[in-house]
């Protein structure tokens, strides 16, 4: 059986929503870690009460707490501004692996991170901050189209760059999207429907694919584990587009996403092909967690995934 060799992995953006689990993963895994993190502000006077949920904690505090808490576990801390090129350069020559998860509105400043990179000489491996639509093989309204956009400026830098590359598309985490529209944590009987419920883009293909047949939809499947009947509304899709035009920035970035996914279908509407590498597929010993048993466990301990950040 051949043994994973372990690589230095630096994380971007580790003290983030999504920057936290990749550091978790990384050493859950036996690699050693690395975050290059910003300098931490002066601390804020006078100091808050003390108290032990994070989640009632000052945005310092918080941070903080998080490093302290990677320091015991072993991640290697570094403090840096991604625009101090010579110190971001001598922190890259420390690892191998380098993976961004920084928010969209500092996703150009990965330019940074690859001119660091091609000046370091060293990393093996670049994985840019995407984890959403396959960028290049996608259109969307205006307002999510600038995002997507921005994520194929990296793309095409990194390339240039002669770096070697990981494009990871998570597509839908399937956490944040089902807090979106089924807020399992509120007793409200409302949910609202984006579009007509049936992408465009999948909802032939599924209405002749035989694995679909007697397939529930989302919505169907939490009123039968919940019991109950929710009063549904639909938002029209010229309502939709309407919103993205009208809505004040970043709330129509929000109604441009819900409409490339849940209306467009834009992420099933082309095929993998063979350069292409299906995680499930790559990894089939991973114990995925499915759409349905993601329900069951929000019946009992809903998660709580943060909104994502568009400004």
């Amino acid at each position: 059986m051949e043994v994973e060799e372990k690589r230095k992995i630096m994380i971007i953006g580790a003290t983030g929503y999504l920057g936290n689990y990749m550091v978790r993963a990384s050493l859950s895994m036996g690699h050693p870690t690395f975050a290059y993190v910003r300098p931490l502000p002066p601390p804020p006077s006078p100091p808050p009460a003390p108290t032990h949920s994070f989640q009632s904690l000052p945005s310092f505090n918080h941070k903080l707490l998080l490093l302290q808490e990677f320091q015991s576990m072993g991640v290697t801390i570094i403090y840096g501004e991604l625009g101090d090129h010579e110190k971001l350069v001598s922190a890259l020559r420390l690892v191998d692996v380098v993976v961004s998860t920084l928010p969209v509105p500092l996703h150009l400043q990965q330019l940074n991170i690859i001119t660091a990179i091609k000046e370091a000489g060293n990393i093996k491996r670049f994985v840019p901050s995407e984890f959403g639509n396959e960028v290049d093989r996608v259109r969307a309204l205006p307002a999510f189209q600038e995002l997507l956009d921005n994520k194929k400026k990296i793309r095409r830098a990194t390339q240039e760059a002669h770096i070697p590359y990981t494009y990871v598309s998570a597509n839908s985490f399937a956490a944040y999207f089902v807090d979106y529209l089924l807020h399992p944590r509120q007793t409200s009987p409302h949910l609202t429907i984006y579009g007509s419920g049936q992408a465009k883009a999948y909802t032939i293909k599924a209405a002749t694919d035989p694995r679909a047949r007697n397939r529930l939809d989302l919505v169907s499947s939490w009123q039968i584990k919940t019991g109950r009947t929710f009063q549904i509304t639909h938002l029209p899709e010229q309502q939709i587009i309407q919103l993205t035009r009208s809505l004040p920035r970043p709330d129509n970035i929000a109604m441009a996403i819900l409409h490339n996914i849940f209306v467009e279908g834009a992420q099933l509407s082309f095929e993998l092909e063979e350069k292409d590498l299906e995680a499930s597929k790559l990894y089939p010993d991973y114990n995925y967690t499915s759409v349905d048993s993601l329900l069951d466990i929000c019946l009992v301990n809903p998660p709580n995934p943060k909104l994502a950040s568009f400004a």
